[in-house]
């Protein structure tokens, strides 16, 4: 027998075909009694679906007008955050997805009962999103998926890539994981012929099929996937990088950055070597202030220059005479 959810997806799946149903057939059909059948029944009403009923030799159960639905069970809180995820994922949070989310999210508004359907409505009139400072490179779903297939199934992949400097390679890789960071998709993977793991970014990827053989799970690098992602992603990215002396426990300063911001090395109780990095000195700057620990900062030259217009200015900003 059917679980509750299952049978009343499957109790749906029949009612919204252009016919009538009897209890007896209905309930024939998925295996319960005609008292299950009117309970089920009862219970899709409360969820804003309109059930008729009509008596008779010839009655029968029918969606009413206006129903015609694929079947759709979602609790008042489900829907929402469905709505709010293909909300996100319509203005752009995955890049490439935009317009599929946004049918998706037409589709459930129709298929949603009156109640949950002006929730969702309110959410997609009254919320507003900021635009990126700067758009995000589309990811084709299909590449998304074919490369999450091979990590599933251990599949070696090849595939064309443009690198950093826009040049085309060849590469055979076996795919572990495919990572978001920021507003961009990252494969990580070990590179067969380079025989190290290696960061790509989706866009660039165009996959060759079919794929490779099968080839035996790896340990992660670094054994967290996710900081080995945003550490080489952006170290990558920085146009300005430093090292900078912290007069702290580096255990102190590992809890006020995230592992995007920098890396942390001890060199003692109370002092540690953070290596960060930022597009703009105005960016290291703020990242070093928000640390709220004494720093001693010797290169590079532009940042050094800033700290001390920064502190000529902080200093005439307090004084009183």
């Amino acid at each position: 027998m059917l679980d509750t959810s299952a049978r009343l997806l499957r109790l749906l799946s029949l009612l919204q075909t252009p016919r009538e149903w009897p209890g007896s057939e209905l309930a024939e059909r998925l295996g319960v009694s005609g008292r299950t059948v009117r309970n089920d029944i009862d219970r899709l009403r409360e969820l804003g679906y309109p059930v008729d009923a009509t008596r008779g030799a010839t009655g029968g159960y029918r969606l009413g007008a206006g129903a015609a639905m694929p079947p759709l069970l979602l609790e008042d809180e489900e829907a929402v955050a469905v709505t709010i995820a293909l909300r996100t994922a319509a203005q752009g949070a995955v890049p490439g997805t935009e317009e599929t989310s946004l049918q998706a999210l037409t589709k459930l508004e129709q298929v949603l009962p009156s109640r949950l359907r002006r929730r969702v409505r309110a959410l997609q009139a009254y919320t507003v999103a900021v635009p990126a400072d700067r758009p995000a490179p589309a990811v084709s779903a299909d590449v998304l998926t074919t490369l999450v297939s091979a990590c599933r199934d251990r599949e070696r992949l090849r595939f064309d890539y443009l690198d950093h400097a826009g040049s085309p390679t060849r590469r055979v890789v076996e795919p572990y994981r495919a990572v978001n960071w920021g507003r961009r998709w990252y494969l990580v993977a070990w590179d067969v012929e380079r025989e190290d793991w290696r960061t790509f970014r989706v866009d660039r990827i165009e996959p060759r099929t079919p794929t490779g053989p099968r080839f035996p799970p790896r340990e992660p690098p670094g054994g967290d996937v996710a900081a080995y992602v945003s550490q080489r992603v952006s170290a990558a990215a920085w146009r300005h990088h430093a090292r900078v002396a912290v007069h702290a426990p580096a255990s102190a300063v590992i809890e006020r950055i995230n592992p995007a911001v920098g890396t942390v090395e001890a060199l003692d109780d109370d002092t540690c070597v953070l290596t960060t990095g930022a597009d703009t000195v105005q960016t290291l700057a703020v990242y070093l202030g928000m640390l709220d620990f004494d720093f001693d900062v010797t290169e590079p030259a532009e940042l050094v220059d800033h700290l001390r217009r920064l502190a000529e200015r902080y200093a005439r900003s307090t004084r009183t005479d």
